[in-house]
């Protein structure tokens, strides 16, 4: 009996950055919420929120790049090239979805 194994993903190889930067921006979410904690100035805390979801728009684009280069690769090879583009356009779509 084999043990199952991990699907390797568009993101495998960089994992440990992935992660690590995940984890800086759970960081700065938590400087946000002691700056309203500390009634901090708005604009101050806006700059942060900004800052954010900067920092999470670079993660999805990395992610979409994997995605691009590893998933949709593998799923043309299996014959699912239009699906794979068809998911991945709507994952782009709202990722873009803001307000």
């Amino acid at each position: 009996m084999t043990a199952p194994t991990t699907p390797t993903r568009g993101y495998t190889a960089s994992k440990d950055q992935l992660l690590a930067r995940l984890r800086r921006i759970e960081g700065q979410v938590r400087g946000i919420e002691k700056m309203v904690d500390d009634d901090r100035y708005c604009i101050d805390v806006l700059t942060q929120i900004s800052a954010i979801q900067a920092a999470l728009d670079k993660v999805g684009l990395g992610l979409l790049d994997g995605h691009a280069r590893h998933c949709m690769h593998t799923g043309a090879a299996e014959g699912r090239a239009d699906e794979m583009a068809s998911e991945m356009m709507a994952a782009v779509g709202r990722l873009m979805k803001r307000g």
